[in-house]
């Protein structure tokens, strides 16, 4: 996740400056700030919505006896298995898993064997969870009036416990004709896509970067910014 977490570290830095030196205070002025040339928050925000849920879907069902199956075959592990203090057979134990219990998420004990995917994706969020905050500092030592939160784990999920509910990015659930009509305040739509796809032009000269992104605190093997990795033929 770091590599990732970076560039996007990059991306909101460039953003934060690009507002603190054009006197925009907003963070919600939308239009304002992609004047500028940079990816607002919001935005980011949106995005950051769509790739958690939908990488919540890659660890399939809460409830999986498939990956009991595995885990008892030594083909699947939790984090860190050996730092965990018990018996690594988890006959009789149980862990705790989101479910729609009369139209809320509550939490409800399940057999911890068949709960793999759960506690790995817990983990998985928990890391997620300190990365925005590391993004969330940024934008705070830029002093810029804005948050980045990871959605509910309710929140737009096609697999699982959760599969086509329609709940809001606070876990609330919703009649499916308000999440219609609200759902593009909480994922991109296609003016957000193309704004971002309209940015992406290349920047050839060694030592300057596109407008949507800082550059890098140091360059690769230390190289300094101007460093030129890559000899272009432009003819």
């Amino acid at each position: 996740m770091f590599v990732g977490e970076t560039g996007v570290t990059r991306a909101i830095d460039r953003t934060c400056q690009a507002m603190r030196e054009a006197g925009i205070a907003d963070a919600d002025d939308v239009e304002a700030v992609r004047r500028l040339g940079v990816i607002d928050l919001p935005t980011m925000q949106k995005k950051a919505n769509l790739h958690f849920s939908l990488s919540l879907d890659l660890f399939g069902s809460e409830v999986s006896t498939n990956a009991a199956s595995y885990y008892n075959c030594g083909l699947k592990g939790r984090f860190q298995e050996t730092r965990i203090d018990d018996d690594h057979v988890l006959t009789g134990a149980t862990y705790p898993i989101g479910k729609l219990v009369d139209g809320k998420v509550r939490l409800v004990d399940e057999p911890a064997l068949t709960a793999i995917n759960m506690r790995l994706r817990d983990d998985y969020v928990a890391d997620c969870a300190k990365g925005v905050e590391r993004w969330n500092k940024v934008i705070d030592k830029a002093g810029v009036n804005f948050r980045l939160a990871l959605p509910h784990v309710a929140f737009h999920r096609a697999i699982g416990e959760f599969a086509n509910i329609a709940a809001s990015p606070a876990g609330e659930v919703l009649p499916a004709a308000e999440w219609e009509r609200r759902k593009h305040q909480w994922l991109p739509c296609k003016q957000d896509g193309d704004y971002i796809a309209s940015l992406m032009r290349p920047c050839w000269e060694p030592g300057k970067f596109a407008s949507w992104i800082a550059p890098p605190k140091v360059g690769i093997d230390n190289k300094p910014g101007d460093f030129e990795y890559v000899k272009v033929n432009r003819a």
